[in-house]
């Protein structure tokens, strides 16, 4: 899955952010097509393998990009370490746990309900970052809790239990990005970016060994596939995160839901029912309305500050 939060220097315009939308766009479909080959994959290797070779690919595309804007010794140095490397070990177990929902759960369904992640932001940001959320705001958590439900429909013969794995993602995830917004006052972009990829394949290392198999000829094409597609979107991620404002981007994070339905019907035959689709919605729709309340304050923030 995608959208590692991350935060990158650089003024923004217009026409920026218009470059911005289209590589985040072009972003989503690849992570879409990771998440699907990821689920073929999981049939054929450990998920601790998937995940170590993943995070080996992460740390030389890492390397490749901080080495183009600074010494990577220099990159290293944190002033938050502490903070760095349980982001990082945050980030490592919820891709273990999609990886290993995937397995179970179709890759449409896994995104409609992994949608759910901006409303914990939001109800975590107050405990954590001390934020304040208004009425509005959690009246939209509320309302996209309720799609959730609708998705999983607790107590009826079609719920999966392996769902709930998808939830906790959705909370590791949301966890993640509210230490990220911590650690990005104190440290670089190169910084976390080095951190999220040598801490990933530390940690990442040990159940790869206990439970390595030598991949077969489909395998470790399927391997090379998902490797390549998470250096694709991270990089386009990137890139899309310098030319434009996160909150300029935020809208079109939801397309990977289209995608991942896309090709959840075509490689896989998925094709969500009613209600799955209209709880999504719901989900969607309230995180969508959470984040133009934040981008609102945000900018109710920075006028005041500035005056």
């Amino acid at each position: 899955m995608g959208f590692v939060c991350f935060t990158a220097p650089m003024e923004k315009t217009q026409n920026n952010n218009l470059r911005g939308i289209v590589l985040l766009v072009i972003a989503t479909v690849v992570f879409a097509a990771q998440d699907a080959s990821t689920k073929g994959l999981t049939e054929l290797l450990p998920v601790g393998q998937i995940v170590f070779v993943r995070f080996a690919a992460f740390t030389l595309m890492a390397l490749f990009i901080v080495r183009m804007r600074m010494p990577i010794r220099q990159a290293f140095k944190s002033k938050v370490p502490g903070k760095q490397i349980a982001r990082c070990l945050m980030m490592c177990a919820e891709i273990s746990l999609f990886t290993f929902a995937l397995r179970y759960i179709g890759v449409a369904e896994t995104h409609a309900i992994f949608s759910c992640f901006p409303l914990f932001i939001v109800a975590l940001s107050v405990p954590i970052l001390g934020e304040s959320v208004g009425w509005r705001r959690w009246s939209a958590v509320g309302i996209g809790f309720i799609g959730t439900l609708i998705i999983l429909r607790p107590g009826t013969g079609v719920f999966d239990p392996a769902a709930l794995l998808i939830i906790l993602c959705a909370v590791i995830y949301a966890l993640y990005n509210l230490v990220t917004r911590l650690v990005s006052r104190h440290d670089r972009f190169e910084t976390s970016l080095l951190y999220f990829g040598f801490v990933g394949l530390a940690a990442s290392t040990i159940p790869a060994l206990l439970t390595w198999q030598t991949p077969s000829a489909k395998a470790a094409w399927l391997l090379a596939l998902v490797c390549l597609c998470s250096m694709v979107s991270h990089f386009l991620l990137i890139k899309s995160l310098e030319l434009a404002e996160a909150n300029v981007l935020q809208p079109f994070n939801y397309l990977i839901l289209v995608w991942a339905m896309l090709m959840g019907w075509a490689f896989y035959g998925e094709i969500l029912d009613f209600y799955a689709v209209a709880g999504a919605i719901l989900v969607v729709a309230s995180g969508l309305y959470v984040g133009f309340r934040e981008a609102r304050a945000s900018k109710v923030v920075a006028k005041n500050s500035g005056e």
